[in-house]
């Protein structure tokens, strides 16, 4: 009740504030300064510490900070960061990469590939307890390092100061990608140690910013580096404060106080109608899927007729173009469509298509009609409204569903042991490949909470994964990942919702935005405040 009056009184504010364009306009004009962008953040980042971030607030931040091997660009390929130019052996478990020229940390000294052996394995390292090892855990000796066994990996080499040779214990074809992600960027070693575990909390790299302040619970800043490699930022400034508080950051950004803001979901329809807004308002499809996951560790869920059925009986297309006001496209598997090269993707746009009948029918001669399960699912309110839809959809197919809501924490935990029958959730791309959709995902030797699960085990499927990893050939790799999402559409540990879109609105002073597909891409380079 708390949370409704609270509301209330801010979209009171809020209806105010857009009845008085002239007011809202004059100070917002008065508030921006040129040169300085100010963005939200719903919560602090945990760290910076490249080694320690899980978190997208962390690596969106990170981002800016530092530099890896390699990056991405906005179409999803691989380009270079700080290696200008790599090559892979023969057997395709060999990397050499040569390092450009001009990079420095923000404390002027050169990078150098002996800062990249270093970072490598201070994540590796059992002191560090960094929680992503998995990024690097594939090249040769790394696992005696995570052991304790070895100071060094022995498949890490320092050739001289600007080349670095890595060898992986067998072909892993995602390696680049995985080289581009937040835990693979190269660190000072003299800071890190000196820092110790404050390094996260006064972290500095090679990026095209420095951590100016961290008041930790309210503002980040972060200032440009005028002597970076690639050329100066155009921003002097980015800050960030944490406004925990949705409508409170409608209310900030629309008095001029914040210079971005993405749409919260209560808020799209103001906005993309809003006269002054709406030809302001920037939106794209992001790297991610959202689902209902099925336990097929037990029944009803075993049973991949019942989990078939369950596809057929939401009508998803109704809930995304209605509760959820077409923010999203409709999923026909795990993988996002952008991640799909060569021709490849999904054969149908929808391999389950809404049939009540059909999805009661088989239930009913499946035996489980009148079967009590539970669905859990956390505490956003958004989510709880289109539980409810989505209850109503598979009660009428025959099971009596009992919605569970509980804390992020809690629930998370509930679906690790692996509790729930039915469970909302989604996911993100840690890099952008459609491997990250489907090995953590489904595999079996990652059932429970490495992330599949779903408890889902078929050979078949490790078959094909299996050998996608080991193949370099681009084509063939991918042709071998569509089969293998195939075969998860077929089987149907999960039911398929959709891959929701982002918008973000701007203040007209702000110039050159655009919303990347993956969070890692943005350095804060092109954008600028007039």
């Amino acid at each position: 009740m708390a949370h409704l009056v609270r509301r209330s009184v801010l979209l009171f504010i809020v209806l105010i504030l857009a009845s008085a364009p002239s007011l809202s306009c004059r100070r917002s004009t008065e508030s921006h300064v040129p040169g300085i962008l100010h963005l939200r953040l719903s919560s602090d980042p945990s760290t910076l510490d490249p080694a320690l971030i899980t978190d997208v607030t962390g690596g969106l931040i990170a981002a800016k900070l530092f530099n890896g091997l390699v990056r991405f660009n906005d179409d999803l390929d691989i380009v270079p960061d700080i290696a200008d130019r790599w090559e892979i052996s023969a057997d395709r478990r060999t990397y050499t990469f040569h390092l450009r020229k001009g990079f420095t940390f923000s404390n002027g000294r050169t990078v150098t590939a002996e800062d990249f052996r270093y970072s490598f394995e201070r994540v590796l390292d059992p002191a560090t307890k960094a929680p992503q090892t998995w990024v690097l855990d594939r090249i040769e000796g790394a696992g005696a390092v995570l052991a304790g066994k070895a100071e060094h990996a022995s498949g890490i080499n320092v050739i001289d100061s600007r080349t670095l040779v890595i060898r992986l214990e067998k072909p892993f074809a995602p390696f680049l990608s995985l080289l581009g992600m937040t835990t693979a960027y190269v660190v000072p070693r003299e800071e890190a140690v000196r820092l110790g575990r404050d390094f996260g909390s006064s972290a500095s790299g090679s990026g095209p910013f420095v951590l100016r302040k961290w008041e930790h619970g309210l503002t980040l800043a972060l200032s440009s580096r005028p002597d970076y490699a690639e050329g100066a930022p155009r921003l002097r400034e980015i800050v960030y404060r944490v406004i925990p508080e949705d409508l409170t950051a409608v209310v900030e950004f629309e008095t001029g106080g914040l210079d971005v803001l993405q749409i919260p979901a209560s808020e799209y329809r103001r906005f993309t109608t809003d006269p002054r807004w709406k030809n302001l308002v920037h939106g794209r499809t992001g790297l991610n899927c959202y689902y209902l996951g099925l336990n097929c560790s037990r029944p009803p869920f075993s049973d991949v007729r019942v989990r078939r059925a369950m596809n057929r009986a939401v009508d998803r297309k109704r809930i995304l173009n209605t509760i959820y006001e077409k923010r999203g496209t409709l999923a026909a598997g795990p993988v996002p469509p952008a991640l799909w090269k060569y021709g490849e993707g999904p054969k149908i746009s929808d391999p389950y298509p809404f049939d009540p009948a059909a999805a009661s029918r088989t239930v009913r001669e499946a035996g489980w009609a009148g079967k009590t399960v539970s669905m859990y699912i956390s505490s956003e309110p958004e989510i709880l409204d289109m539980a409810e839809v989505v209850k109503q959809y598979l009660d009428a197919a025959g099971l009596s569903v009992q919605i569970v809501q509980l804390d992020w924490s809690a629930f998370k935990q509930a679906v690790n042991s692996g509790k729930p029958d039915i469970f909302w959730l989604s996911w993100w791309a840690d890099y952008p490949d459609p491997e990250d959709f489907l090995f953590p995902l489904f595999h079996s030797s990652n059932a429970g909470p490495a992330g599949n699960r779903t408890r889902f085990v078929d050979p078949v499927f490790d078959g094909l994964i299996d050998r996608a990893q080991q193949t370099i050939a681009p084509r063939q790799r991918y042709r071998l990942y569509r089969q293998a999402e195939d075969r998860i559409i077929e089987e149907a540990p999960w039911v398929f919702l959709w891959h929701r879109s982002d918008f973000s609105v701007v203040q007209p002073w702000v110039r050159d935005f655009s919303l990347h597909p993956i969070y890692s891409i943005d350095k804060g380079m092109d954008l600028s405040v007039q």
